[in-house]
């Protein structure tokens, strides 16, 4: 079936996209003052009675803003009467390959680049005219977006018969990848010697074991003192403050579950894992987040808080920033 299709589209190419184009508007001077207004072109060529157009605007002539160019349908008669479809010069062929690849399931578009040849300078008062072909249209491509076909047209830009340039355009008609949901963060093993911590982490309270023999404060939750080897235990509720006593930052591999909400750029990651020193001594593991990951210091200051993830998943992190201090 691919092979069938690519040979169908294939035969569109050199066909006919628009025919019989006028420009809405002679070239004139107050449009190229607004575009070099907007572009920041200050170029002395653009003024004065010898003016000419910033040769990048030569796609800008051939717009037919809000309303296209359905006024100028009897501009169309140099088409061939199949290829005509009377809306402005746009051919039957042009819809004809948009439909097919819609009905191959290409139902997205995106631009994907363009090029522009210039052979001549337009003045204010020339009155262009334009006309578009198929040009290409390539085998069946895959990409992060999804798969399809890469079309391309080229449109003459003409002041009378002389041609004053050519416009490349290409379009990716494609099948959009299907995005598979985000998987969820991977959840805590919870065991009988640690599940006091986590029973206090959902009710938002960071609880640190004390030795009741010696007093020692330690993290993680272990079944004994490893100070002193006393197996009673109570607890004490850490302040939030802290400071970063080492990190890492987290390149690969990217899980989806670890979003930008960990200070990195994308959905995956990159993001900072801190080594969290806590004002009652201890030490935890735990993301560092409220500025970029590339951001994050030895010694900077950090606010624990408790976020919610997917499920409800409850988790302590520290927050950099000016509320950290």
């Amino acid at each position: 079936m691919s092979d069938e299709l690519d040979l169908r589209l294939k035969a569109y190419e050199g066909r006919a996209a628009v025919v019989g184009g006028v420009g809405k508007d002679p070239v004139n001077a107050p449009m190229i003052r607004h575009w070099c207004e907007a572009m920041g072109d200050t170029g002395p060529a653009y003024r004065g009675p010898d003016a000419v157009a910033p040769a990048t605007m030569l796609q800008v002539w051939t717009m037919g803003g809000l309303t296209g160019h359905a006024d100028q349908a009897d501009h169309a008669e140099r088409a061939d009467e199949a290829d005509r479809t009377g809306r402005g010069g746009r051919t039957q062929a042009y819809d004809e390959l948009l439909a097919l690849l819609d009905e191959a399931g290409c139902t997205s578009v995106v631009a994907t680049d363009s090029e522009q040849e210039y052979l001549r300078p337009l003045r204010p008062g020339d009155e262009i005219t334009f006309e578009a072909v198929i040009e290409s249209v390539s085998a069946r491509k895959t990409t992060r977006l999804g798969t399809g076909y890469f079309v391309t047209t080229r449109t003459d830009v003409r002041v009378g018969a002389e041609l004053a340039g050519t416009h490349r355009f290409r379009i990716l008609k494609y099948a959009p990848v299907r995005r598979q949901p985000k998987p969820p963060r991977p959840r805590p093993v919870v065991n009988r010697d640690n599940a006091g911590f986590w029973e206090g982490v959902a009710r938002h309270r960071l609880l640190i074991q004390r030795c009741t023999g010696c007093a020692t404060l330690r993290h993680p939750w272990l079944p004994g003192c490893n100070a002193c080897g006393c197996p009673d235990w109570d607890t004490v509720e850490a302040g939030g403050a802290g400071t970063v006593y080492s990190y890492v930052v987290m390149h690969h591999p990217r899980f989806p579950a670890f979003s930008s909400s960990e200070g990195g750029p994308g959905p995956a990651g990159p993001y900072a894992v801190g080594l969290i020193e806590l004002a009652e001594g201890v030490r935890m593991v735990s993301n560092v987040i409220g500025v970029p990951y590339d951001k994050v210091r030895i010694g900077m200051p950090v606010r624990l808080v408790f976020q919610t993830y997917d499920e409800g998943l409850v988790l302590p992190v520290f927050r950099a920033g000016e509320d950290a201090a």
